[in-house]
């Protein structure tokens, strides 16, 4: 399916890995012109040519920390600069330290909030103004916390419905000019995920990566965990004139794990 986003401009945040990456990825191959961007420089520039690989788009890695509103103001600046404007806006961060409610700090409260949600309120304060040129759209990369809290992880339980509630606030007062939506991810095979196994490996948890990644998948319907460039395509489509009736929707792509009605 042409998913007629061929010379449009987006960038993705926290793609040099992970998520926003797979997210950076699939548009890029279906004809965008990409910014990717993270803190690591040599982890960008990796990231930014295995991109290039499949890509159809042009991509462009701009180095910029989330946190500093310095560094998001110059890396949306720096994409229409590139590209001639911004048509796409893909937010995705790393999520806070896990631990119980008791072990969190005020400042760990502060951190989190200051990276989940001021990240996102700033770069679309930001990317506005060029995302109403066109048909603009914004895509939140949030978690299926945000509809079920997932034990020791009280922040991106509490934080990230944030993000929700703001991406439901802008798909109304940004409409009809940009749509906003939001994609809640579970479990997928990121390099993250590959980590937290071979670590249980090295504690004895399990005997194979083979058998972490079962553990992973308990309980799934889909009996398995996602592949990231699975979330990626989502977040592609959604960004499309292909999704040009979607807008304020919070889409769970998690196999179908996930216990909540609604």
């Amino acid at each position: 399916m042409d998913l007629e986003i061929d010379g449009n401009a987006a960038l993705v945040t926290a793609s040099s890995s992970g998520l926003g990456k797979a997210s950076a990825a699939a548009l890029a191959e279906n004809g965008a012109n990409v910014v990717v961007n993270g803190r690591d420089e040599d982890r960008l520039e990796a990231a930014a040519d295995e991109i290039r690989d499949t890509a159809t788009g042009d991509v462009v890695a701009v180095q910029a920390d989330l946190t500093e509103k310095d560094d998001i103001k110059r890396l949306v600046e720096r994409t229409v600069e590139e590209f001639g404007g911004l048509d796409h806006l893909v937010t995705s961060a790393g999520g806070p330290p896990s631990g119980p409610f008791l072990e969190t700090t005020d400042e760990d409260w502060y951190e989190a909030f200051d990276l989940l949600v001021m990240g996102v309120v700033r770069l679309v304060r930001e990317s506005e103004p060029y995302l109403r040129e066109g048909e603009g759209t914004i895509v939140n990369i949030t978690s299926r916390s945000v509809k079920e809290a997932i034990d020791q992880l009280v922040l991106s339980n509490s934080v990230r419905m944030s993000v929700i509630g703001l991406e439901k606030t802008l798909s109304k007062e940004l409409a009809p000019d940009v749509r906003a939506n939001a994609v809640l991810p579970g479990a997928h095979e990121t390099a993250r995920v590959e980590e937290l196994i071979e670590q249980s490996m090295d504690r004895g948890e399990y005997d194979s990566y083979e058998e972490g990644l079962a553990d992973w998948s308990d309980g799934n319907p889909m009996e398995r965990i996602g592949d990231p460039q699975e979330l990626g395509d989502t977040v592609a489509f959604l960004s499309s004139p292909r999704s040009s009736y979607i807008n304020g929707v919070a889409v769970p792509v998690d196999g179908g794990s996930g216990a909540s009605n609604l």
